[in-house]
């Protein structure tokens, strides 16, 4: 089986990284992230965002993208960004992959960018809009990659709760 990892490159935003944490936790994907980072690693609001998935996640920290590359010196790197020349889908992510997001309020690197820029995607959306939020766009790439293996290795099937089909259960009439 493939590994995804993720690797976001000086978080700075504790719930962000607590949703990212818990959509690894879900997917099985593996996260890395980059120093320096903008909240403690025991931060409450990370951890109220995380909820009990903490256990259930791989998160390495690493001083440097360097380091984390030197590790997966191999490993099929894509970076996303809004300046990005393809989308998202247009990548095939089958084997191990590397899916590498910026600051909240930055982005990536530009230095990064320039450096590879066949390998950078972008997340289609209006054009007046800035960006999405981190962790949407985590999930969303995620996802994609899980798409093109067929969600190996995830439930693909839910079971019925034995309520009414026709009412939601989040849903409370009065």
């Amino acid at each position: 089986m493939y590994m995804i990892h993720i690797c976001l490159i000086e978080p700075e935003i504790p719930q962000n990284a607590g949703n990212i944490i818990r959509t690894c936790a879900a997917t099985g994907a593996v996260l890395h992230l980059v120093r320096p980072l903008g909240f403690s690693m025991d931060d409450r609001y990370m951890k109220r965002a995380g909820l009990d998935y903490f256990s259930m996640a791989r998160v390495t920290v690493h001083g440097s993208f360097d380091e984390l590359k030197r590790q997966h010196p191999s490993i099929q790197t894509v970076y996303f960004t809004t300046k990005g020349a393809k989308t998202y889908t247009e990548y095939d992510y089958k084997g191990d992959c590397l899916l590498v997001f910026g600051r909240e309020t930055a982005g990536l690197p530009e230095s990064l960018l320039q450096k590879y820029p066949g390998q950078c995607a972008r997340i289609p959306m209006r054009e007046k809009a800035r960006s999405l939020n981190l962790s949407n766009s985590v999930a969303i790439v995620v996802y994609e990659a899980l798409r093109q293996r067929s969600f190996e290795g995830l439930k693909r099937a839910g079971e019925l709760t034995g309520r009414d089909e026709e009412t939601p259960p989040w849903v409370d009439y009065v």
